[in-house]
């Protein structure tokens, strides 16, 4: 069935293609997380330990509210390693980092994802989609005062 939302074809493809890169940014810095969850040793572990779980389960539960958005777009969403790795800007953590790294690249990771929604911003404005814009502005919120949290961690 035809979809009219008041977005033309091209504004839909073009949000929601911006929107596969917040996903596979989220859910990238998802696992990152949860990995360093699990993985985290140290003088601070566990104030790590449960930081890093409140972030990911925000993590868990944005990918759904992302990837949702763009079905309700029209558009297939990005759901597999491959199709995520090939559209996230995040660095996977090869190797288990000190406490003090892990850190340094969840900021980093937050920081991204802010990066990727800031950028789609003027292409939902230019649509008038404001649905999408709360969620961008919801999300950058949240990582920004998570990479603050995490920056006074140190």
């Amino acid at each position: 069935m035809k979809i009219d939302i008041g977005l033309s074809d091209t504004q839909r493809n073009q949000i929601a293609e911006g929107l596969s890169k917040l996903l596979a940014d989220s859910y990238t810095l998802y696992l990152k997380t949860q990995n360093f969850h699990w993985n985290v040793t140290g003088p601070h572990f566990k104030s790590l330990h449960l930081m890093f779980e409140e972030q990911y389960t925000d993590l868990a539960a944005a990918v759904d509210v992302i990837a949702e958005r763009i079905r309700a777009l029209g558009i297939f969403t990005p759901a597999s390693y491959v199709q995520f790795s090939q559209l996230t800007k995040i660095k996977e953590s090869l190797e288990t980092p000190s406490w003090d790294k892990m850190i340094a690249q969840l900021i980093e990771g937050h920081e991204t994802v802010v990066r990727t929604a800031r950028a789609l911003v003027p292409v939902v404005e230019a649509a008038k989609d404001e649905v999408t814009l709360n969620l961008l502005a919801e999300r950058m919120d949240v990582h920004e005062k998570n990479a603050w949290m995490l920056r006074s961690s140190v």
